[in-house]
């Protein structure tokens, strides 16, 4: 595996694939780890996941040095990223043990009826580069403590980022083989899935992948958890703050250089509003910085790979040949790098990629609705459903237009996230499942009955 730093596009390293039989030596690891993990008591899983915390805040800067070379997330957006990561083990520490407590039925007089929650094994875990440590803490945190073993299979741009996830586990105090990183090409993951020792899988990445991979485990009879891709609607009603909405779109749709699942990707605006939302969210997005990833003022840096910028621009092409119009960027940047500027198209015609596809880059395409209704009706018009942005100064009334639009996150006047608190996952092509929360540490446990006579 080669990394190539994007916003240079020169080869940085290079670290060499697993083999065969790495895997299989990595799959009976897990499994006798797993029958000893299983039964270490929650109050000291709970304690090593607060321990990965404190090695994620302890060199905080040398793990988003990783993710800022590897993939070219900016400097700053990297810290933030280790330190939610360290948020998500503060709150399973705290949590787990609540998430997890037996639940007791009514039963008749004499007897006593529960629900236990207990782990199934070695769990999968085949995740992107986009957000390359929050992606993987995000499934680890929960279903590790929960008494699952984890294997991680992360994309083949990002293996630094890979192994040192491995570190951090092994520095908290895990024991040996609870978290491994398996460094393979995407053609071996059916094989693991087949395997008899792998009990279940999680992904986050593209439909295709997703279909992949729930095809293979249901063959097994496997459980998964799929978080897919998303064109999330960016609802701006005509009783809108519109100043705060178009600061709060701007990033939205650019952080992490447009390449996030539930960044906002398409801006419904109502037409009483369209021209005054539509000056300030341009003012916005021409004010951010674009450039080097390791400067702390950049705020937009580099697409994570140069093909990934092709495609991006291939999709812009496309939608401004089928009528759309260029307001700002729409080129690539003249530099060295694969340097996308953040771009707004208008006058989108339904069909084309800006219109029915997920740009997944710092494109922003707005759309002029009449009305309430006409603007939920757009905003699913989709085949995804990850998340949806509703921007009204009346509370009631973005809570009604939420309940009508088909997504698994809706946000009123704040931008879609995903939080340890709240369960996250989406519906239609934007996958199932969820995590996070209680939800999410539920998702990977065997939910147990026990009658007592």
């Amino acid at each position: 595996m080669e990394v190539i730093d994007p916003s240079t596009n020169e080869r940085t390293d290079t670290y060499e694939d697993d083999s065969a039989d790495d895997v299989e030596d990595a799959l009976s690891r897990a499994s006798e780890a797993f029958e000893t993990w299983r039964e270490v008591p929650m109050r000291e899983r709970q304690e090593l996941l607060a321990s990965a915390g404190d090695v994620l805040r302890d060199r905080k800067r040398e793990w988003a040095e990783i993710m800022t070379r590897e993939m070219g997330k900016p400097i700053t957006q990297a810290e933030s990223e280790v330190e939610k990561c360290a948020w998500a083990c503060d709150h399973y520490a705290e949590y787990a043990d609540v998430y997890l407590a037996e639940d007791h039925h009514p039963s008749p007089p004499g007897t006593t009826v529960k629900t236990r929650f207990d782990p199934l094994g070695p769990v999968l875990a085949v995740m992107p580069w986009n957000f390359p440590f929050w992606q993987v803490f995000r499934f680890a945190a929960p279903y590790v403590t929960a008494g699952n073993v984890g294997l991680l299979k992360h994309a083949s741009n990002v293996p630094g980022c890979a192994l040192a996830i491995e570190v951090i586990f092994r520095e908290a105090g895990y024991p040996d083989d609870v978290f491994q990183s398996l460094l393979i090409p995407s053609d071996l993951v059916d094989d693991i899935l087949e395997d008899e020792r792998v009990r279940a899988a999680t992904l986050t990445g593209s439909g295709p992948a997703g279909r992949a991979v729930a095809s293979t485990a249901g063959e097994q009879l496997k459980k998964t958890v799929l978080e897919l891709g998303g064109s999330d609607p960016f609802v701006v009603l005509d009783d809108a703050d519109l100043k705060d909405a178009a600061e709060t779109g701007a990033w939205a749709r650019n952080l992490n250089g447009g390449q996030s699942c539930i960044a906002a990707k398409r801006f419904i605006v109502q037409e009483a509003v369209y021209d005054e939302f539509l000056e300030h969210f341009l003012e916005e997005v021409e004010s951010l910085t674009v450039g080097d990833p390791t400067d702390e003022e950049t705020q937009v840096g580099p697409q994570a790979r140069q093909d990934l910028l092709e495609d991006l621009h291939e999709q812009v092409e496309a939608s401004v040949e089928a009528g759309a119009t260029v307001l700002t960027g729409g080129e690539p940047l003249d530099r060295e790098g694969a340097f996308y500027p953040p771009t707004v198209l208008t006058d989108v015609p339904p069909g084309c990629p800006a219109d029915s596809e997920e740009l997944f880059g710092p494109v922003a395409a707005v759309f002029a609705v009449e009305s309430e209704d006409e603007a939920i009706e757009k905003a699913n018009d989709t085949r995804f459903g990850l998340g949806a942005s509703i921007w009204t100064e009346d509370r009631d009334r973005g809570e009604r237009v939420a309940a009508r639009i088909d997504a698994g996150c809706t946000y009123v006047n704040q931008l879609t996230k995903s939080d340890p608190r709240v369960p996250f996952g989406g519906v239609k092509d934007s996958g199932y499942g969820r995590e996070l929360a209680g939800a999410g540490i539920k998702e990977f446990v065997n939910r147990k009955t026990v009658w007592i006579e």
